[in-house]
C-alpha cells in the first residue's frame, strides 16, 4: 500500500471510529478532513494507549512506516517530545513534555468549546499545531491566537500550519499569562492541565465566554472543566469528563523525596495505627480526584516491592506532615504511620468516606468556580 493509500485509509478508519463513539460530531467533520492529523505529526513519535499509558518504543516514519501510520490513525496520544527537548534520541526520555493528543479528547474538548463563526479563540499549548489548525478552519485564521512556551515546538508547529495553509497567530511565551494584546476572547481552550486556572484567562475573556481546560487537584485525578465567564468577572461550570494531560509548565511540581519528611530513622516520630480502608480504594483516577477536592496541598507517592506489596506515602506540600499505609495482598487491615501537624491518612480516609456517602459521584457532578481570589470545587451546585 502506498503512503497516500495508507493516509486515506487511516483517515477514513479513524473518522468512522470517532463518529461511532460520538466524539467527532457533524460540526467538526469538515475540519477533520481539511487538516488531517498526519500533517501535524513529526517523523519520530512514541505511541501511547487509549488508557494514557505510554509505550517504551518509538516509531519512525522512515524506519517503520507501517507502524507510524497505524499509530497516527489510531485513537491514541502520541508523545512528540521528552524533557523539554533536552532528550533527542530515539529512546524514551524521563518526562513527556509535548504530544499530539488523543483524537477522542481533541474533538470532545472542541465540542465542549463550541466556537462559532467570528469567535476569537485563545489556545494555550500549540504543541504540534493540529488543534490550532482545526480551530483556524472552524473560525478563521485571524480569530485564533495560540500560545506555546517551547520555542522549537512553536517553530515546528508554525511550519506545519503554513504547509496546511493555516495562519493563526502564534505567540511564544508563558501560556499562564494568556495573550493580553489579543483580548477579549470568546473562547479559551488549554491543551495542558492545571492545578489552578490562571485568572488571566478569565480576565481576557468576554462575559459569556467559554473556557475549556483540564484541571487536577494536587492529590491527583484529572478532568476537563467547561467554565462560563460571568458579568462579575468570575467563571463557573461543570466537569465534562476524565482527562490526562501534561502540566502547564509554570505549574509543574518538584516533589520532595520521602526521606525529606523523616526526622530520623524509620519510623522517626510517626504514630502507628491500623485501618480497614484499603489504599486500593483511594487509588483510582476518579477516587483521587474526589479525595483531592477535599484534601488540599497533599499528594501521594507509591513505593512498590518485589513481592507485589507496596507502601502508599502521603506528603503535604509544606513538608511538615507525612503518612504511610502498607498494602499487602489478602490483608483486610493495614498498618498506618502518621507524623506532623496534619494526619494525612485520616484526611484522605475522611474524604473517601464523604465521597462514598454522596454515592460515589462521577466527574460530571463536580464543578469549579474561579474568582480573582482563587477557586472552589463544588458538588452538584456552586452552593455546595
Amino acid at each position: 500500500m502506498s503512503e497516500r493509500q495508507q493516509a486515506e485509509a487511516g483517515r477514513v478508519r479513524l473518522a468512522s471510529a470517532l463518529s461511532a463513539s460520538g466524539a467527532l460530531t457533524s460540526e467538526w467533520v469538515e475540519a477533520y478532513q481539511a487538516v488531517p492529523r498526519d500533517w501535524f505529526v513529526p517523523d519520530l513519535i512514541w505511541p501511547g494507549r487509549a488508557d494514557g499509558v505510554r509505550q517504551e518504543e518509538s516509531a519512525h516514519r522512515l524506519a517503520d512506516p507501517a507502524r507510524w501510520w497505524e499509530a497516527v490513525y489510531s485513537d491514541i496520544p502520541l508523545t512528540t517530545q521528552w524533557d523539554d527537548g533536552e532528550h533527542t534520541g530515539n529512546g524514551r526520555g524521563t518526562t513527556p513534555t509535548s504530544s499530539n493528543s488523543m483524537p477522542t479528547m481533541v474533538f470532545s474538548m472542541l465540542a465542549a468549546l463550541n466556537p462559532q463563526d467570528g469567535h476569537r479563540v485563545l489556545e494555550i499549548g500549540t504543541g504540534t499545531g493540529w488543534n490550532a489548525a482545526l480551530l483556524s478552519h472552524q473560525v478563521g485564521d485571524g480569530n485564533v491566537v495560540t500560545v506555546e512556551v517551547d520555542q522549537e515546538s512553536a517553530a515546528a508547529a508554525k511550519y506545519r500550519l503554513a504547509q496546511a495553509k493555516c495562519a493563526p497567530r502564534i505567540v511564544v511565551g508563558d501560556g499562564a499569562k494568556g495573550c493580553p494584546d489579543g483580548a477579549p476572547f470568546d473562547r479559551v481552550i488549554a491543551t495542558c492541565s492545571v492545578r489552578r486556572v490562571p485568572y488571566e484567562w478569565v480576565a481576557q475573556a468576554r462575559p459569556g465566554a467559554v473556557i475549556v481546560v483540564p484541571w487536577a487537584p494536587e492529590y491527583g485525578g484529572e478532568a476537563v472543566v467547561r467554565l462560563t465567564v460571568g458579568e462579575d468577572g468570575t467563571a463557573s461550570g461543570r466537569f465534562v469528563g476524565s482527562s490526562a494531560f501534561m502540566r502547564l509548565r509554570r505549574q509543574r511540581a518538584e516533589r520532595p523525596n520521602s526521606l525529606a519528611y523523616l526526622s530520623g530513622p524509620w519510623p522517626a516520630d510517626g504514630v502507628r495505627s491500623t485501618t480497614t480502608l484499603s489504599p486500593e480504594d483511594v487509588g483510582g483516577w476518579l477516587a483521587m480526584f474526589a479525595v483531592g477536592a477535599r484534601v488540599p496541598d497533599a499528594f501521594p507517592l507509591v513505593e512498590r516491592y518485589a513481592d507485589g506489596s507496596y507502601t502508599l506515602w502521603l506528603h503535604d506540600t509544606a513538608v511538615t506532615s507525612w503518612s504511610t499505609v502498607d498494602w499487602e495482598p489478602g490483608r483486610t487491615s493495614y498498618e498506618v504511620v502518621q507524623s506532623g501537624p496534619r494526619s494525612l491518612w485520616d484526611e484522605v480516609a475522611a474524604a473517601h468516606y464523604w465521597w462514598r456517602d454522596q454515592g460515589h459521584p462521577g466527574f460530571e457532578r463536580f464543578g469549579l468556580t474561579v474568582t480573582p481570589e482563587g477557586e472552589t470545587v463544588w458538588l452538584d451546585s456552586p452552593a455546595t
